[in-house]
């Protein structure tokens, strides 16, 4: 002890003598902070705001998990350092802390029967060093820089996706590897690109997504324990996954994974999804997490950049109330109908006003709450017999129905069924007006007319239900 605390402090930045028990066969016992010099010591019992541990207070030889959660990333780089004899550097953000850490870990004699150790020196930056994060090998700047440059220059990101997806899992030598988004406000999830290696059983995760997977896919964060990323090599590892997240070690199971590299994709410290590889070179781990760590970070940052233009595209297109199509959109594809440097073939169009009668009435007799719960359910009826691209909320209680290549027959038999469908609901009643033309550059017509034949619709409900009160 006396001559580790001599070598600690000796070295002017945050240092440590970590011990590791070396069970053989690749296993791990305990890690222990044997211990630090000063500057160290005082990191845990006199911390900056926001670097503060799980205790103020340090004591020779506890294990590390008295200071931090357990994480595997620092025990398999005082692994590697300790028992292997490797000197390994990282610069990495752990999600528990608002810190940038700068660590180096160095091998160092003598060792204790199966008590193996090294030197682990860190120092700490508040804010991301673009000095630091470049400072990687020729190979890892090359796969980042590959990444970046194919995600700046692309002007289909989905597709781009793919291409970098495939790259990531021939860099981790991986059966499977996928990018997955999360939308908190709908909970759900979606696969953004994956790749699969030659010969692989693993099926696609499209086939994993359903309406309780979300909640999966939540807990994560947990299972990834305030680290940066979880790596998991072997099944003494997977023995952690079992103890912190036991329903989702025993889906990967199921799933015939038996290693993961699971990183977080975040932007302007905004969860937006997940990217990870199944059954990866456990031997090329150090490589693979440096790699990835900040190949991640530049993903998240242009992951986040095209889910904020694809949000403001679907805030500019949709009725945030109803989910369908709104006017701006219609005039867009009325204008695309009518566009005469369109070269596509001509087709007949329909259109059907459908405008929801009793509104005003339940809003003025029930609230607003009622009449925006009618138009919701106003809008599911549409949807029983159209696509969601081809309805419209033309306004407060109006709906388009814009169909191309729809005969006069076809159309009728759309505007009986939304009929057929609105008595089942018991509170949806419409007054419906179509027309079709036999061009659909004349669909400004179409939409006079239909708009023309609804009213008389609606003339005729009025007169048969004076209790409603009509606009």
């Amino acid at each position: 002890m006396e001559d580790f605390q001599k070598v600690v402090d000796g070295i002017g930045a945050m240092a440590c003598i970590v011990s590791v028990e070396d069970l053989g066969g690749g296993r791990s016992g305990k890690y222990r902070i044997v211990t630090g010099n000063r500057a160290y010591v005082d990191s845990i019992e006199k911390p900056a705001p926001g670097a503060e541990m799980l205790t103020d207070k340090f004591t020779p030889n506890a294990e590390y998990t008295n200071y931090l959660t357990r994480d595997l990333n620092f025990e398999d780089f005082c692994y590697k350092a300790a028992v292997q004899r490797k000197c390994l550097h990282s610069y990495a953000h752990p999600d528990r802390l608002p810190l940038w850490f700068n660590m180096t870990f160095l091998p160092i004699q003598p060792d204790n029967g199966n008590l193996k150790h090294c030197i682990y020196i860190m120092e700490i930056n508040f804010k991301a060093s673009a000095e630091r994060m470049s400072n990687i090998s020729g190979d890892m700047a090359s796969a980042v820089l590959q990444t970046t440059l194919k995600l700046r220059g692309t002007s289909d990101f989905k597709e781009t996706i793919k291409d970098v997806v495939k790259d990531i899992r021939d860099l981790c030598d991986a059966e499977h590897c996928c990018i997955l988004t999360m939308n908190d406000y709908e909970r759900s999830c979606a696969v953004l690109g994956e790749a699969f290696g030659n010969g692989t059983s693993l099926r696609s995760m499209n086939d994993y997504l359903d309406d309780k997977f979300y909640a999966i896919a939540e807990s994560w964060e947990a299972t990834i324990g305030g680290s940066n990323c979880l790596i998991i090599k072997n099944e003494q590892d997977m023995e952690v996954v079992n103890e912190r997240n036991p329903i989702w070690r025993e889906s990967l199971r199921l799933a015939g994974a038996n290693s993961i590299v699971l990183f977080p994709l975040r932007s302007r410290d905004h969860l937006l999804g997940y990217m990870w590889a199944i059954n990866f070179n456990a031997e090329n781990s150090v490589k693979i997490k440096e790699t990835l760590e900040l190949t991640t970070f530049i993903l998240g940052s242009e992951l986040g950049n095209y889910l904020l233009l694809d949000r403001l595209k679907i805030l500019s297109s949709k009725d945030m109330l109803t989910g369908v199509m709104n006017r701006n959109e219609m005039n867009n594809y009325v204008d695309s109908l009518c566009d005469p440097a369109d070269k596509s073939p001509d087709t007949s169009v329909g259109v059907i006003f459908a405008d929801l009668n009793g509104l005003k009435t339940v809003n003025d007799e029930q609230g607003h709450n009622a009449g925006d719960a009618l138009l919701k359910d106003a809008a599911n009826v549409l949807r029983q017999v159209f696509d969601d691209s081809q309805i419209f909320r033309a306004g407060g209680d109006e709906f388009s129905i814009i169909v191309a290549g729809v005969s006069q027959a076809e159309l009728e038999d759309r505007i009986q069924k939304i009929r057929d469908v609105s008595k089942k609901t018991g509170n949806v009643v419409f007054a419906l007006g179509g027309a079709v033309e036999q061009s659909k550059k004349n669909v400004r017509v179409a939409l006079r007319r239909a708009d023309e034949n609804m009213y008389e619709d609606k003339k005729r409900y009025y007169e048969t239900h004076p209790e409603k009160k009509a606009r």
